[in-house]
């Protein structure tokens, strides 16, 4: 797969803007390879995702001492 760069300022000629889009065409009909370290989410699973927004630095640091509590614990 090539990695497309872009230049601010700098436009795209037609023909490699005719380029990229057959390469995003001929991407878009390559089946899909699922990476088996981060198995896909169920929509319940989707359903819980929240922004995370902390008040204070303290509220911060509290959330990821939480956090570093239950890795170390799961990881014993």
């Amino acid at each position: 797969m090539a990695v497309v760069r872009y230049t601010v300022g700098r436009e795209l000629t037609p023909e490699r803007r005719a380029a990229i889009k057959v390469e995003i065409e001929a991407a878009a009909k390559r089946p899909y390879t699922y990476d088996p370290d981060c198995p896909l989410l169920t929509e319940k699973q989707l359903s819980e995702f929240r922004p995370v927004n902390f008040d204070s630095m303290e509220e911060r640091a509290a959330a990821m001492k939480q956090g570093a509590a239950i890795l170390d614990a799961a990881l014993t």
